[in-house]
């Protein structure tokens, strides 16, 4: 049996350093090449198969995987988080962060990224990140109007400013000095900006949603509008992807997890290292089901987890998790949403 080789690759702009381990755990080939692919197949292609290659989660991640996948047995994309603690340990540079990554390949302590299997998801992901990129710039310059307002002693919310008229009142309450008025203003502009990308963005998301069938039938579950819906289908990519409810709760950051050491009580708390787009969502969906007074199950179960003497904040929590564990049901089956179904999707030891 031949013995394999495992490549670690630290990439960067411009030049990408390799470090070529031998299954014994020997460096055998250490190199630096050009960013780009022909050079860097060709650099793989000098190792002896069979050989396995890793680079960490980065902006040419997917770029690199899918121009090199064929050059080598297994191609990898690792979380760089979970490789921070061990490969910074001693000194570190590039060919020395190359030639970790390897070993950690080696030893099998790299944790994998999931990326999309088409060109065309990996580009609607792009999309969906781009329209939340916009809604946290638009939410940034409202937070710093706002601060701005408040050093002069006027204390107002976004509403304060949404509309010509709001915001003429709104400016009339500061000091009579036109500097004051000039730097809100300049403020004011970006605002405007922002909105008008947000908007647009939200726009263009939801005429691609609309022509996606899984998240035509998503938006059927109470909470979940067009946007909430691509997030969701965006981020999770593929039901398959998580072998239970448990792992996909953890992986949005609405599941917990436990904690112990020695014959020390065991400690729940909520999942910390989780998708934060894909919690947000889900919270809000859960807070826009628990509000409505329309009967809807979600509703419902909030109603009466309250009534169970949870907190808002965990009777929130648990009704994301069943209406995660509902569409992730409904794309698994290729199902419509079927309303007296919910209930039956949450464990009980899992709803506090």
């Amino acid at each position: 049996m031949e013995r394999a080789h495992f490549i670690g690759m630290d990439v960067h702009k411009q030049t990408t350093e390799i470090a070529v381990v031998t299954q014994g755990g020997r460096l055998s080939r250490r190199e630096r090449c050009k960013t780009a692919i022909p050079e860097l197949r060709a650099a793989l292609e000098r190792t002896r198969r069979p050989r396995y290659a890793v680079f960490e989660e980065g902006p040419l991640a997917d770029w690199l995987l899918r121009n090199l996948e064929g050059s080598v047995d297994e191609l990898m994309i690792c979380d760089p988080r979970r490789n921070s603690l061990i490969a910074k340990d001693s000194d570190k540079d590039d060919p020395i962060d190359a030639q970790k990554l390897a070993q950690l390949y080696r030893g099998g302590f790299v944790k994998p990224v999931h990326h999309p299997d088409s060109h065309e998801r990996m580009i609607f992901k792009e999309r969906v990140a781009l329209y939340h990129d916009r809604v946290r710039n638009r939410v940034r310059q409202a937070n710093r109007i706002i601060s701005q307002f408040s050093r002069h002693g006027v204390l107002l919310t976004e509403a304060g400013f949404v509309n010509a008229v709001e915001r003429a009142v709104s400016l009339r309450q500061l000091p009579r000095r036109a500097i004051v008025r000039e730097d809100l203003e300049v403020l004011l502009l970006g605002y405007d900006v922002a909105v008008e990308q947000e908007e647009r963005m939200r726009c263009g998301l939801t005429l691609l949603a609309r022509k996606n069938e899984t998240i035509r039938r998503f938006t059927a579950v109470p909470g979940v509008k067009w946007i909430r819906g691509s997030t969701f289908y965006a981020y999770i990519d593929t039901p398959w992807r998580f072998k239970s409810k448990s792992a996909l709760w953890k992986y949005m950051g609405i599941g917990l997890e436990r904690r112990t050491s020695g014959q020390g009580p065991v400690k729940l708390r909520v999942a910390r290292n989780a998708n934060r787009c894909l919690k947000n969502m889900i919270l809000g969906a859960a807070k826009t089901a628990a509000d409505k007074k329309d009967g809807n199950p979600f509703g419902e179960q909030y109603r009466r987890y309250i009534d169970d003497g949870l907190t808002p904040k965990n009777a929130r929590r648990s009704v994301a998790r069943s209406q995660a564990a509902t569409m992730w049901g409904m794309w698994k089956n290729g199902d419509a949403y079927r309303p007296e179904l919910v209930g039956r999707v949450i464990r009980s030891d899992e709803a506090n």
